[in-house]
């Protein structure tokens, strides 16, 4: 028997082939190949060819097949495909005798440019919905063409695909239980798929047969290669197999093939019978493969290529496995535009001849009309988290509600994404990141506990369980229903579990009996009483058990086969609150609000709700925020929330009057600031606090001299603008005004100065200002600077920096004021101020955004000295500076932050977190530098030349929201990624950024540094 070794041929050899047969000389190198031995032919101003040397015994009437089809798709513009040479001999099919005297059929075809689908990264929709395209742009060129060989027997067509029967005992015995499964399903099929469409298809757009284009950002699929595996066969294979290859390495197979088959369909129709199918074909593709490879591996064990899809095509075919067919045969016709289910429309059809009442559905409720009640993500009256966590307040607030609304029965839900579902039993991990079930198929109707719940209809019991234990339903019923040949199911929830277990699956029920009665938390799953109603068509497989919430993605799935319950009763009241369109809500910002106010992302995001270290949208899809730290101890903290409404349901007024919550806030601060700092004003925002800041100055030195460091921001007040590098430097600014004097960006990476005495060094550029305005004949006023620089990238200052640079303020006659809006208040984890770091004591602390988690309410701490100078006459008051209400949000976020011990998690998250950044540096090059203290980090991105990398920079940024991480781009160069987040922050927050990171920078565009 010829080896493996034997049959091979080496690059010289085809060297020498290519110029005796075709007179072509050029650079030679292997590729892979199944049959074939391919080399790749580079040739100088040229694209280059594909050689195609055959095996021995290789059939030469496949091989013309081959070459059939390249030609017959010349005729095809639309479609790029390798065109075939010919040789001196004008064949364009040569031969060549090797060494042992075998005769082999050589063929020259022209190299198509491109990137193989195996070494593309990312695979995104965008990508296989081209895939797709392109696949079914093929299959329609292909039709009306054909050859004797299209109909050869052959091993990887799935139609014949039986023959892996007789290799099952190559398995163990789990392998066996999932291929036997499956080639089951396909015999019980076997009748309908024979009669499918046949054509001609390619039959092998596999991950190194297909060519994409070279944009690292937008790429897109060029070509399918390789004929090699073309066959007349059912058309639906040809999809099958694109899905079974693209869908490898995907957490969710089913949604990674989604894009697939619509490209496929919007280029060449499926017909829904078709689709019947394909859930199976592809799982068939994946068994032939795994045959193969385990075939082969005794056959050939030297022939890695034969192998190459083993490992991806197990792991896909057990994911296959568990996602049922009829799910997968809905999405695919949902998005290929026809309904999901295929008897939607039957069903409402029949609805509309139908007139329900509530009173049949709960005979003992003389109420027909219903109150809308909203528990939307959007919903203000659910409250906080903390509130409809509570039961009981939950169930009075219902109560209330029933009281105003004596005569309706309070109901709602069909289709609201709701953010009340918090387990993680909702969540899952998909293709772009962790997900939660949001979406509510049913109807809810609030009753008292013990409300008899009747069958609308006749039916049969398929579910009566105590579903308590997965904290869904409780005592749980579903009814199967069959009338005019229309099946579907009615499934009655939160029941209490002795009136659910009277029944047992196959017991009749007739149209107003009794199914149930509503029950009591925590027996009825741990809610308030009331009724989850859902209408199905179909149970997919379950048996003791059925969702009532979805995956806010795939909600046009499951509305189609989860139908609204008011078609049965078709009350105007019943229909849930629409959401107004992001594009709706952007045309008007545009038309109505500032033009320079932007919005982040290229593709924004409607934020309806906040939630610790979350942001969750209007479909309750939640964002790890790694950049808000203006909800400092995490959004809408509870402690925080409580504290402001109820003193806002108190009072609300100016400081002129006496009040304790101003003189707490006080005490709250001066016990976290050295002792000089014991004098406080209350302002409203950072920049008032900035802009207060600066008139202490001229009021303390009588000078206006301010000296602050390029790319500093300092606020939007004028005054705050014009000791701005960050604006005025910027687009639209004028430069630095008369008495701003701007020393370069304390920088130690990339920087003016970068060296050990980088601090000696920035100090003396400090020293250069004051004698500058000194020059002037002017005294200086102020230094002004932040303990960590936020809009210059989060740049920490050099080790001395600030120790030097404010003793020569001082020695000058100014005063030194630390702004701490953006790292105060415990982030840095060290300190509670970012100064301390700095082992110096400022005249002036400038306090914003940190201080009221998102209220408006900021602060100024200065010395005794300071004060009694500003103090000069001059009345200071603001309006709302120090309001009783501000002031009580204040005391509540800086005793969070200690009794929660905020300050102590952001140094250990954040020296956690910095630590695996510098390990990702150490995989990935283009970090460049990882800085910052606590949890006030950054990440600067740049090329082997220390070059910016901005492009990047965003590209990251953008890719990371699709994961639902939401980053932000800082730098003066664009180039950093900020890492900021509300300070409860936790280690696996912090890991699953760094998993994110991790695999968005293994991705293509992000190596082109």
């Amino acid at each position: 028997m010829t080896t493996y070794k034997e049959l091979k041929i080496s690059t010289q050899e085809a060297a020498e082939i290519l110029f005796s047969l075709f007179g072509i000389q050029g650079n030679i190198s292997e590729l892979p190949g199944d049959v074939d031995f391919n080399f790749r032919v580079k040739v100088e101003g040229e694209d280059g060819y594909i050689l195609k040397i055959s095996r021995p015994d290789q059939d030469v009437d496949y091989l013309d097949f081959q070459q059939a089809i390249l030609q017959h798709l010349e005729s095809y513009p639309n479609i790029i495909a390798p065109k075939t040479i010919k040789s001196h001999q004008s064949h364009s099919m040569a031969e060549y005798t090797d060494a042992n005297n075998n005769v082999r059929k050589v063929r020259l075809l022209t190299w198509i440019p491109g990137r193989l689908w195996s070494s593309v990264n990312p695979h995104s929709n965008e990508l296989r919905y081209s895939l797709g395209n392109e696949c079914g742009k093929l299959a329609k060129a292909l039709q009306g063409f054909d050859h004797d060989e299209a109909h050869r027997s052959f091993e990887w067509d799935i139609a014949q695909s039986l023959w892996i029967k007789k290799h099952l005992d190559l398995f163990n015995e789990q392998q066996r239980e999932i291929i036997t499964h499956f080639q089951s399903s396909f015999e019980e099929q076997l009748e309908s798929y024979q009669q499918l469409r046949k054509s001609v298809v390619h039959n092998d757009a596999n991950d190194n047969n297909v060519l994409v284009s070279s944009d690292l950002i937008s790429p897109t699929v060029v070509a399918a290669i390789d004929y090699g595996d073309a066959i007349h066969t059912q058309i639906i294979n040809d999809l099958a197999i694109a899905c079974a290859y693209a869908i490898m390495h995907h957490n969710d197979p089913l949604e990674a093939s989604l894009a697939i088959v619509k490209g496929y369909h919007d280029s060449f129709p499926l017909q829904e019978v078709e689709l019947e199918h394909l859930y199976t074909c592809i799982a068939m593709r994946l068994v032939i493969s795994v045959t193969k490879s385990a075939i082969n591996k005794i056959v050939e064990p030297d022939n890695e290529y034969l192998l190459i899809s083993e490992k991806p095509a197990w792991e896909v075919l057990n994911k296959w496995a568990e996602i049922n067919a009829d799910f997968a045969y809905y999405s695919f016709r949902e998005v290929c535009g026809f309904s999901a289910h295929p008897n939607e429309e039957e069903f409402i059809k029949w609805s509309q001849q139908q007139q329900f009442s509530l009173t049949e559905l709960f005979p003992t409720i003389e109420r027909e009309d219903v109150q809308l009640l909203d528990l939307s993500v959007s919903s203000k009256w659910i409250g906080h988290r903390s509130d409809f966590n509570n039961l009981d307040l939950f169930q009075f607030k219902i109560d209330q509600l029933q009281k105003e609304h004596p005569n309706k029965i309070i109901a709602g839900g069909y289709l609201e994404p709701r953010p009340i579902y918090t387990s993680t039993a909702y969540d899952k991990i998909g293709n772009y990141g962790r997900e939660s079930r949001t979406v509510h198929l049913g109807v809810d109707f609030w009753l008292p506990a013990n409300t008899p719940v009747h069958a609308l209809f006749d039916g049969e019991v398929v579910t009566a369980v105590d579903d308590a234990g997965n904290k869904e339903y409780g005592g749980l019923v579903i009814l199967k229903h069959t009338i005019n040949d229309l099946e579907f199911y009615t499934l009655y929830g939160h029941n209490t579990v002795e009136s659910v277990l009277k029944h047992k699956p196959g017991d009749s029920i007739k149209k107003g009996e009794k199914i149930s009665e509503l029950g009591n938390y925590p027996e009825n799953g741990n809610w308030a009483p009331h009724l989850h109603f859902q209408i199905m068509l179909s149970l997919l497989d379950y048996t003791d058990d059925f969702p009532g919430v979805a995956y806010p993605d795939q909600v046009n799935i499951w509305r189609s086969f989860c139908l609204d319950p008011n078609l049965l009763f078709k009350l105007n009241d019943l229909t849930s609150p629409q959401f107004v369109p992001n594009n709706e809500l952007i045309s008007y910002r545009k038309q109505h609000l500032g033009k320079s106010l932007s919005l982040q992302y290229k593709v924004p995001i409607k934020m309806v709700r906040g939630d610790g270290v979350w942001l969750i949208d209007q479909q309750g899809k939640k964002y790890l925020d790694t950049v808000n730290n203006v909800a400092h101890v995490g959004h809408e903290h509870s402690a925080v929330v409580k504290a402001g409404q109820e003193q806002m349901a108190l009072l609300n007024t100016n400081s002129r009057y006496l009040h304790e919550n101003i003189n707490e806030l006080a005490q709250e601060l001066i016990e976290t600031l050295p002792p000089e700092l014991n004098v406080l004003h209350f302002v409203n925002s950072g920049s008032e606090a900035n802009e207060l800041a600066i008139r202490m100055v001229k009021a303390t030195t009588g000078q206006r001299d301010i000296i602050a460091s390029e790319i500093g921001y300092h606020g939007n007040s004028n005054m705050c603008i014009d000791i701005s590098s960050y604006k005025f430097d910027g687009k639209g600014g004028s430069g630095a005004p008369e008495h701003t004097h701007i020393f370069p960006l304390p920088d130690a990476f990339r920087g003016k100065y970068r060296g050990d005495d980088a601090g000696e060094q920035y100090a003396a550029e400090v020293q250069k200002c004051i004698d500058t305005i000194h020059q002037k004949e002017r005294g200086v006023g102020a230094l002004i600077v932040e303990p960590i620089i936020s809009c210059g990238g989060q740049v920490e200052l050099p080790q001395g920096f600030l120790e030097k640079a404010y003793e020569r303020v001082r020695n000058a006659g100014g005063l030194c004021i630390s702004d701490e809006v953006q790292v105060g208040c415990g982030r840095v984890g060290k300190t509670f101020w970012g100064f301390q770091l700095h082992n110096v004591t400022p005249d002036i602390v400038t306090i914003g955004k940190p201080l009221g988690n998102g209220h408006p309410i900021a602060a100024v701490a200065c010395t005794q000295e300071v004060a009694d100078a500003f103090a000069n006459g001059m009345e200071y008051f603001n309006t709302f500076g120090g309001n009783p209400v501000s002031c009580a949000i204040a005391t509540a976020v800086l005793r969070t932050v200690k009794r929660e011990k905020l300050q102590e998690n952001a140094l250990e998250v954040g020296e956690y977190l910095k630590t695996e950044l510098q390990q990702l540096a150490q995989e990935f090059p283009i970090i460049g530098d990882v800085r910052g203290q606590g949890l006030f980090l950054g990440f600067e991105l740049v090329d082997s030349e220390m070059n910016p990398l901005a492009d990047q920079t965003s590209y990251l940024a953008n890719r990371m929201k699709e994961h639902g991480i939401l980053m932000s781009t800082d730098g003066p160069d664009h180039n950093v990624l900020k890492i900021k987040p509300p300070i409860v922050f936790s280690k696996e927050n912090a890991q699953d950024l760094i998993t994110y990171l991790q695999k968005i920078l293994k991705e293509d565009f992000m190596k082109t540094h």
